[in-house]
């Protein structure tokens, strides 16, 4: 009984795999010319984890280069080459990766793109939008009598909202459910 319960409690209290995003190039449009992949990357985050789907036909491929062979459209020293469609690429880890299609004409025509990759767990530093409006007071304050502070000084501002982006509720919702499930198992035993 003891070692199925300690199972149980290495079960619940093991971290739960995080699976990136897929995100398809392009979207509906594949990877191909005529689309502007830096609007389509634009707004978006990349995470270690995720994944690059290119879906193309024809004499299409993705190679993956350096800065500066993305500047230049150059492939010649490319550091992967991906030729059969859907080309699956895992972001492993953070920073900038330099995509094209090395198809003579197809990269200065605009089949290239770049995706900064954050690290799993970075905040994004898109700002949250308000939750509240800020409204106008509709009452006149009264005039300040003698034990009414005449400094005019403003009362401090509320403290800020707490973090409730999805990481920090996971991260909450993988440390207290072990915990609560602990503490039922030592009672029930």
């Amino acid at each position: 009984m003891a070692l199925a319960v300690a199972f149980l409690i290495l079960i619940v209290a093991a971290p739960a795999a995080v699976f990136g995003v897929e995100h398809t190039v392009g979207d509906t449009k594949g990877w191909e010319s005529g689309v502007d992949y830096a609007a389509w990357a634009s707004g978006k985050t990349f995470t270690v984890g995720d994944t690059l789907v290119f879906t193309f036909v024809g004499n299409h491929e993705v190679d993956e280069v350096t800065s500066a062979n993305y500047n230049s459209c150059s492939s010649s020293n490319s550091i992967e080459d991906y030729s059969d469609s859907p080309a699956k690429i895992t972001l492993s880890k953070a920073g900038p990766r330099y995509f094209i299609c090395p198809t003579p004409g197809h990269c200065s025509a605009g089949m290239k793109l770049t995706v900064d990759v954050v690290a799993a767990g970075t905040p994004s530093t898109t700002p949250a939008p308000p939750t509240t409006t800020p409204t106008t007071p509709t009452t006149t304050p009264a005039p300040p009598t003698a034990t009414t502070p005449s400094n005019n000084d403003s009362p401090p501002p509320p403290p800020p909202p707490p973090n409730n982006s999805p990481a920090s509720s996971l991260h909450m919702n993988l440390v207290g459910v072990p915990l609560v499930l602990a503490t039922l198992i030592a009672f029930m035993c």
